[in-house]
This record gives C-alpha cells, structure tokens and sequence, in this order.
C-alpha cells in the first residue's frame, strides 16, 4: 500500500484516484501518522445470460481428440 502525505494528496488527487481505479490502495497521511485510506469500490458483476452461453457453446465444434491427448502430442512434436 502507497502512503501518501495529506498535503501531496490534496495536490495530486486525480492522480491517486487513477491509481486507486487500477487496483491499488493509498494510505493518506498526516503527521506521518495514517488517518485516511482510499481504496477502490467493487462493481458489481453482470449475471451471466445461461442461455447465450448455451447457444455459443453448440456453435463451437468438437475436437477431434480430448485435451490430455492433445497437450501430449504438442508436447512431444514440439521438442526443443
């Protein structure tokens, strides 16, 4: 977590907020001592649509071969 002086967060606020929006935490403090910390809020997620993903999922076509078969075969044609 950043701790950031009372006084350099009043001058850089957008600043902080970015950094807040992108995932970190800022400590404000006054004195050296904490008094404030801004952290950002959590959105809520969108539900998922069952049936979209349903309908995608039936335009997708089979693999000719399971994954475990597959990986393996990558794996030993691609020596390096």
């Amino acid at each position: 977590m950043r701790s950031v002086a009372l006084a350099e967060a009043k001058a850089q606020l957008s600043a902080l907020v970015d950094a807040v929006e992108a995932g970190e935490n800022v400590c404000i403090t006054r004195h050296g001592k904490p008094v404030a910390q801004l952290t950002a809020i959590e959105k809520p997620r969108k539900p998922l649509d069952i049936e979209k993903l349903r309908a995608h999922q039936a335009m997708m076509p089979m693999q000719k071969e399971d994954s475990g078969t597959f990986m393996s075969r990558m794996r030993d044609e691609e020596r390096y």
